[in-house]
């Protein structure tokens, strides 16, 4: 008797730290995520106000500093707008209250058309997109559209703030019997090893301050992460510094 009410202690025990423990971990993630949140509104909202405090400091009646300064503030807005939608998207993505409109589409047509959607923005910075589907036959999938499009604007985005002048950008597709493997690959600058386990977490970034400069979120991979999850498929990634990276995900035949 004396050994049981001994052992249920000790279970006991071993329960309440592993509880302790796990209430431990969700209150850092929550501090971290909350201070990060904190950061990332913190420097556009710093920037707005010093452009409209020199704005009304006299900058407003000279013409060679007022519209630069307003266009300014308007980006710094739009950023801010940027992160409460990608925020709202996070959080309804968590809670389950977002529901998968499932439709059978051609996957290839979606690669044209996010082509041509960013295709300024592959311009900008001389890198060309390359399709892998050599033929135009259609690659049929069921899923959402409208989450998958944004899975892959979110990954070809990536691609550009991350590769090189004179780079590529490649989609490919491969038949995996039930599933497609779609593979997002560039020659950009690579991700280091140690960096890979945390790229799906939110405002998680390789190099912090090269990608405050260029703008984004921070949340954009763990959005791709959530849409992915929520078809109940999965994404992963491979890289090697100054090689290149590439995601791959899967998706439904349709």
């Amino acid at each position: 008797m004396l050994q049981q009410v001994s052992k249920d202690v000790i279970d006991w025990a071993e329960d309440k730290t592993a509880e302790i423990e796990q209430l431990q971990k969700a209150g850092n993630y929550r501090r971290e995520f909350l201070a990060n949140v904190s950061h990332e509104i913190k420097t556009p909202i710093s920037n707005i106000q010093g452009y409209i405090s020199t704005l009304l400091a006299g900058g407003l009646e000279d013409p060679s500093v007022n519209r630069d300064y307003l266009l300014k503030t308007e980006k710094n807005i739009d950023r801010l707008i940027e992160l409460v939608d990608d925020l709202d998207i996070i959080s309804n993505l968590e809670s389950g209250e977002v529901r998968m409109e499932k439709t059978r589409f051609d996957f290839h047509l979606l690669i044209k058309e996010v082509f041509a959607f960013l295709e300024d923005n592959a311009k900008s910075v001389n890198i060309k997109f390359i399709s892998g589907t050599e033929d135009n036959d259609p690659v049929w999938v069921y899923a959402d559209r409208d989450r998958i499009r944004q899975v892959l604007v979110n990954l070809l985005e990536n691609s550009i703030k991350y590769g090189r002048n004179g780079g590529r950008t490649k989609v490919s597709v491969y038949d995996m019997d039930e599933n497609y493997l779609i593979e997002v690959s560039d020659n950009g600058i690579g991700i280091e090893e140690q960096h890979i386990p945390r790229l799906f977490e939110r405002f998680y970034r390789v190099d912090k301050h090269r990608s405050r400069v260029e703008g984004g979120t921070g949340l954009g991979l763990a959005i791709v992460k959530h849409i992915l999850e929520a078809h109940e498929q999965t994404v992963n990634v491979r890289s090697s510094p100054k090689i290149g990276t590439t995601f791959s995900f899967t998706l439904k035949k349709g």
